[in-house]
Parts: C-alpha cells; structure tokens; sequence
C-alpha cells in the first residue's frame, strides 16, 4: 500500500500521517504501508513507486488520503501514476477511492466532537462542518451532502462552511446558526491533520462565537479501519479501473 496524502509544511501534518498509518499497520500487519505526499514533504509518490520498481516489487495499491475528490485525486495524482506506468510498465498498479465519502468519516468527525466536549447528537448543538475548500464544485457538493445527511442523527443543524476557493466562510456559518437562535454551535473539522487550515479555522469559529472546535481526524480509529477498506476495495477491482 502507498497511501498519498497532500503534504504540508507544517510537520504536525507528516506526524499525523505516521501516527495514522501506524495504525493501519495495527489492523493488516501482513501489509507493507508506505507514505508518500504531493506536495511539500518527502517521499513523493513517482519517487517511492520508483523505488519500489527498482527493488523488484511487482504490484502496488496507490491509496489517497484525500477527504473528498477534487483536483489531486483526479488530475495530480493520476498523471503522477501515468508517468510511473510508462516508467515501469510490468509495476502494477491499483488506485483506491478516495476516503470521503464514508459512513466511518461521519463516525470519526463525531469522536473527534467527543474529544471536544460535545455530546454526539445534542438537540440542542448545531454543528458546523469545516473543509478545506476546493476550486472543484463537486468537492464542495460532496461536503454538503455529508452535512445534510449528518443532520438527521439528533444535532439541532449541521451546515457546512469552507477555510477557502468558496464560502460561507466558518465564522460566517457559526454566527447565522446563532443568530438562528441555535443555543451553542460547534464546528467538525473536517481535515486529515493539523495545520495552517485548522488554526485559521478554530480561531475563526471561536471568534464569531463558537462553543467547540473538534481537532483534526487525525489517527482515529474508524479512519485506520476506512483506509484497510479502501484497500481490500482496491485489490478486489480489475486492475485497468482506477477508482479515484
């Protein structure tokens, strides 16, 4: 497995990764798990694939730890695998799903509200659900629809919001849901792992009056147990579909 994720140079990030895909290892011990980033930090992903190749390995699962799919998913990551196909021909490659959408995510954003003090399903919180953003519309639907499906497990409201390409922004949502009347707001982040996004977003939300902000997903459990899932989803396909 060389599971993808977008790299920052915020080193809580590649941390967080580890700690996640340690995880991972907990669950398939049997499994080699191997890191990679697009951007920012060290290996890249044509680089380790290289790798691989070259120490005869024969097949890999290229996973993204991508919350929604939007561009890395669908033009970086595929052109990276392109070149590494034409490169080495006889490696084989599978592209799992990205791991958003998922019932587990849904799971994990609901821990990680735990952690922060709210009690999951609260009649009396409305919740914010925080992305990171994307130029890609569909991304951006894709969030909303997790926030309209979410609503329904008890909590007042669930409404997203985005740090960034589109908005309302997340103070804007906090500050409508309390003028709504909502009795406390608090904000789900919806990011992978800590960074530039997830400070700007906590200080914004608690800004326009936010009770909670829950941290990022990080190594929760139910995001190890995804990741295993989307790997045995892309071992079970035909290896010409690539899954993104």
């Amino acid at each position: 497995m060389v599971a993808v994720a977008h790299g920052s140079r915020d080193p809580r990030a590649a941390a967080t990764v580890t700690a996640l895909l340690d995880a991972v290892r907990a669950l398939r011990p049997d499994v080699p798990v191997h890191a990679a980033f697009l951007d920012h930090a060290a290996p890249t992903p044509d680089r380790l694939l290289d790798g691989l190749a070259r120490d005869g390995h024969g097949e890999a699962v290229v996973l993204p730890l991508l919350l929604t799919a939007a561009y890395h998913s669908k033009t970086d990551l595929p052109g990276v695998l392109n070149r590494v196909r034409s490169r080495h021909p006889r490696l084989r490659l599978r592209t799992a799903a990205t791991l958003g959408p998922h019932p587990l995510l849904v799971r994990a954003l609901e821990r990680r509200l735990s952690d922060a003090g709210v009690e999951p399903g609260d009649p009396d919180t409305a919740v914010v659900l925080v992305s990171a953003g994307s130029s890609d519309a569909s991304a951006n639907a894709t969030v909303a629809r997790i926030a309209r499906e979410w609503r329904p497990r008890g909590w007042r409201d669930v409404v997203p919001a985005y740090a960034s390409a589109t908005g309302p922004k997340p103070g804007e949502a906090v500050a409508a849901l309390l003028e709504a009347g909502a009795p406390r707001v608090a904000v789900a982040s919806y990011f992978l792992a800590p960074g530039y996004f997830t400070d700007k977003v906590r200080d914004e939300a608690l800004a326009a009056g936010a009770a909670a902000v829950s941290p990022a997903l990080g190594a929760a459990p139910e995001l190890a147990h995804l990741i295993v899932h989307r790997h045995e989803e892309a071992r079970a396909t035909p290896r010409t579909a690539t899954a993104v």
